[in-house]
């Protein structure tokens, strides 16, 4: 059933952020694993965003200044993208773009550990991972076990409640019922989704670039962007999953939902659930 009243200011605020972003189609580096750039790519596109692969060393830093915002995705950090990541990352900072950390199997191996603590160093605007990666990068607990979670994402509401606004901008931790923390202590809850993304290459990946994306249009507002990215990608993907057949139609239709998808498809289907009385932030996007 769906529990969101269409007064929501969080429904309400993901629906005009999706209408922002496809007006003005915000230019996002990514600097990813090589198993979801397709994937992570034709997302972005099916949302509305410009996609950019830019991940080579010395162009990683040039580029992320002209870009509306960056992902980095440490999930397969070969020299090469290490250094990159890390000039991006720099330059981002530096020109004041909004930027989302993916700290894939952090905790688990030892180089994309050391490369999420460097990038940690340099304040992303958003934080996104599963639970156990969000535990392992933002507190002692290493239980990570590559892109699959063991923990839940009530296991890392105190982390992430502590990093949010200090740390990191806000935190998007995913799972079944996704937890996300804005800077301001707000804590809110997406119930959307469907088991159908974790059966895909690339279905938690790809959140990453559309948090980015989202992040582009509302810099200063990055509970609100990762929340409506959120939003966004779990509807479209429940919405396919209803057509869906399985793993193989599910892909195929998921983008064609998220290209279809319009505002009043989010305030009908999202589900989201709010734990405290922050609102976001009303800035123009």
């Amino acid at each position: 059933m769906n529990t969101a009243a269409p007064s929501s200011p969080w429904v309400d605020r993901t629906a005009e952020l999706l209408e922002a972003v496809r007006a003005r189609a915000p230019l996002v580096q990514c600097i990813t694993n090589t198993v979801v750039q397709n994937v992570t790519a034709n997302v972005l596109l099916a949302v509305g965003a410009s996609p950019a692969m830019v991940d080579v060393r010395t162009e990683a830093g040039p580029f992320a200044r002209v870009a509306d915002a960056l992902l980095v995705n440490t999930g397969t950090p070969h020299a090469e993208q290490v250094e990159a990541a890390l000039e991006a990352a720099d330059a981002a900072v530096d020109a004041g773009a909004p930027w989302v950390l993916d700290p894939v199997a952090v905790g688990a191996l030892p180089v994309r550990t050391a490369l999420a603590g460097g990038l940690l160093a340099r304040r992303p605007t958003v934080l996104r991972g599963n639970a156990s990666e969000v535990l392992a990068l933002l507190s002692d607990t290493a239980g990570g076990r590559g892109t699959d979670a063991t923990a839940s994402a009530d296991d890392a509401r105190t982390v992430a409640t502590a990093a949010a606004g200090r740390h990191v901008g806000a935190v998007a931790v995913s799972g079944p019922v996704d937890l996300l923390v804005t800077p301001g202590g707000a804590v809110v809850r997406v119930a959307n989704g469907t088991e159908l993304l974790t059966r895909i290459t690339g279905g938690g990946c790809a959140l990453g670039a559309v948090v980015a994306a989202f992040a582009a249009v509302v810099p200063d507002d990055p509970g609100a962007a990762a929340v409506a990215a959120t939003v966004v990608h779990t509807v479209a993907a429940e919405l396919a999953a209803q057509e869906a057949g399985g793993p193989g139609t599910f892909q195929p239709l998921f983008l064609d939902r998220l290209a279809a998808l319009v505002p009043e498809d989010v305030v009908r289907t999202a589900r989201v659930h709010v734990e405290s009385a922050a609102d976001p932030v009303a800035v123009t996007a």
